[in-house]
């Protein structure tokens, strides 16, 4: 599926129907980018808020979208640059896109995305996860939770759709033993907290 939609998205694009990309984008990716700001960030309302700033950047540059990555990749881009910067300076209030119907896309994506359960055992894996580092954090999101190719997550991170190809390589490469770090840092944590037994 995300071949074909990424197909339909440079269709749309060619014929400059900005509208519907937009809607289109949202309804296929706004659950899982609003999630991944929840993780992020740490605060269901803060992530719906940086969620609008990212759905506002995302109008304004579509018509320079220049398709140098996938629309998923490009809105995590989007995403992480929003997180930084509000992690910069947080604003106050409800951000609004200007626009009717993206600001009723982004509301039906914010009440829509699932809250947190809350069952014992899903708590306290949560307080594991939201003890890491917010780059930890972000890390697992992408690879665990959303699948992302390394390339595409050394693009988020790199904050460049289209980095040098060794900036790349290094990127990707730092990434793996930094989550091989992660993957051991959970395990230990996930074990003091109960939440696994001893590997024997």
């Amino acid at each position: 599926m995300p071949d074909d939609v990424e197909a339909r998205f440079l269709r749309l694009l060619d014929d400059r129907a900005f509208d519907q990309v937009a809607t289109l984008a949202l309804e296929t990716y706004g659950a899982e980018l609003h999630g991944f700001l929840i993780h992020a960030l740490g605060s269901q309302s803060e992530a719906g808020d940086v969620f609008a700033q990212v759905v506002e950047t995302f109008w304004r540059g579509l018509p320079r979208f220049a398709a140098r990555c996938s629309m998923r990749t490009w809105l995590y881009l989007l995403a992480r640059h929003a997180e930084v910067n509000h992690r910069r300076s947080p604003w106050n209030g409800e951000r609004r896109t200007g626009d009717a119907t993206l600001d009723a896309l982004v509301h039906r994506v914010r009440s829509e995305t699932p809250p947190w359960q809350r069952t014992d055992v899903k708590d306290r894996w949560r307080e594991v996860r939201e003890a890491l580092a917010p780059e930890d954090r972000m890390l697992l999101v992408l690879r665990v939770d959303r699948e992302l190719e390394w390339a595409d997550i050394a693009r988020v991170t790199l904050g460049d759709p289209e980095p040098e190809r060794a900036a790349l390589a290094k990127e990707t490469v730092r990434l793996r033993k930094r989550f091989q770090l992660l993957k051991q840092h959970l395990r230990a944590r996930a074990r003091a907290a109960g939440l696994i037994g001893d590997a024997r």
